[in-house]
């Protein structure tokens, strides 16, 4: 039985549906009609509540496993047991993105004004970082990915997306006509695309170091998305209130 769609950011279950896809960008992509119509709805299937389509619902699933929670994301931030999260949002994501300005640690950092592959903070900065369609304009995306796990603490957790053909491998387009995302007109070098993801994808997180990754689908094949994060003795996850007071404790006793 398919479970019915709702949105992980509001829990709206009101959508609609617009073609983003054009004819010269399905011929680059060779996307037969079955996945021309699958990327359509990743990217045209919004939430008529908050604007969040279905790739940022898949971001958003990815993000309550985080957090261990099962509230839309936009009630989940106003419990306060998240303010202690240190989020970084390489990208924007409509819908998901103004419910994390509202954590007190969230930061905001727009590719390709910030370097993915070369991340200008220290190791460990973050507890959480979110980018949604962003690393298949990324030249060197492994390396990015390695940057990813680079500044994230020992139990934080990197979730993103990228739109994944599900039929076939990664392929670079080096060598290639250029091919732009975006809309049709758009050809600034960011929405230039370097890589074509297929279902290996995972492999590359692997690749970059990270132990583990999962996957969070929305009406699969439309939207998956990938979160990744290095083994630690405690279950990863967000670190609550509760958690950062325990900790704080803990400390105090010891130096007595």
């Amino acid at each position: 039985m398919t479970r019915p769609l709702t949105c992980s950011i509001c829990g709206g279950r009101d959508f609609a549906n617009h073609k983003v896809l054009w004819p010269a960008l399905i011929a680059e992509w060779q996307l037969t009609q079955d996945e021309a119509s699958y990327v359509d709805r990743q990217q045209g299937c919004v939430c008529t509540a908050c604007g969040t389509n279905l790739r940022g619902i898949a971001l958003g699933d990815a993000v309550r496993q985080f957090f261990n929670t099962e509230l839309p994301l936009q009630d989940a931030v106003q419990t306060g047991s998240f303010d202690s999260v240190r989020v970084l949002d390489a990208n924007g994501v409509p819908g998901l993105s103004a419910v994390f300005s509202k954590l007190p640690n969230y930061l905001r950092r727009d590719f390709p004004g910030i370097d993915l592959q070369a991340l200008d903070f220290g190791d460990a900065s973050f507890d959480l970082i979110i980018h949604s369609d962003t690393l298949e304009h990324v030249p060197q995306p492994r390396l990015a990915l390695e940057e990813c796990r680079r500044v994230l603490a020992p139990s934080g957790r990197l979730c993103f997306t990228a739109p994944i053909i599900v039929g076939r491998m990664t392929r670079n387009r080096a060598g290639l006509p250029p091919s732009y995302h975006g809309q049709a007109t758009d050809e600034a070098a960011d929405y230039v695309v370097h890589s074509e993801f297929g279902a290996d994808l995972w492999t590359l997180v692997l690749a970059a170091g990270f132990s583990d990754v999962a996957l969070n689908h929305v009406d699969y094949p439309a939207a998956v998305a990938i979160s990744a994060w290095d083994a630690v003795s405690a279950q990863p996850s967000a670190r609550s209130t509760d958690d950062v007071e325990a900790a704080s404790a803990e400390r105090q006793s010891s130096r007595v």
